[in-house]
């Protein structure tokens, strides 16, 4: 599966169950680990374990076997890796303190989005 298909599949699980603050980083240019970064916010722990559930549902049904999972039983952080795309679903407190956006993205990134936003 093409990155941009497994990206459009990933938004689409956490999209079904109503993921806030979708983000999609670009990441080819930074690492060999992925290409895609995808990061969401999960309402509670029961709605991270939810939302990474989904993901991984979905992946699977499509044919894409997740190379890893991890926090999905705690829920605070779940974490797949789905090779090309690597998803983080977060609770809002987590994602404020790691701040995962800001690590990854470039300030040409953040002008481009800022231009598409305003």
């Amino acid at each position: 599966m093409k990155t941009e298909e497994l990206t459009t599949l990933v938004m689409g699980a956490l999209d079904d169950l109503k993921a806030m603050d979708l983000h999609v980083i670009d990441v080819r240019d930074k690492t060999s680990i992925t290409d895609v970064m995808v990061i969401a916010t999960g309402t509670s722990s029961r709605h991270v374990k939810s939302l990474g559930g989904n993901v991984v549902l979905k992946a699977k049904k499509a044919g894409q076997q997740p190379l890893g999972e991890e926090g999905l039983d705690a829920g605070e952080w779940a974490l797949i890796d789905l090779g090309d795309v690597v998803v983080h679903v977060m609770q809002p407190e987590v994602r404020d303190f790691y701040q995962l956006e800001k690590l990854w993205e470039t300030d040409e990134q953040s002008a481009d989005e800022a231009s598409q936003t305003g």
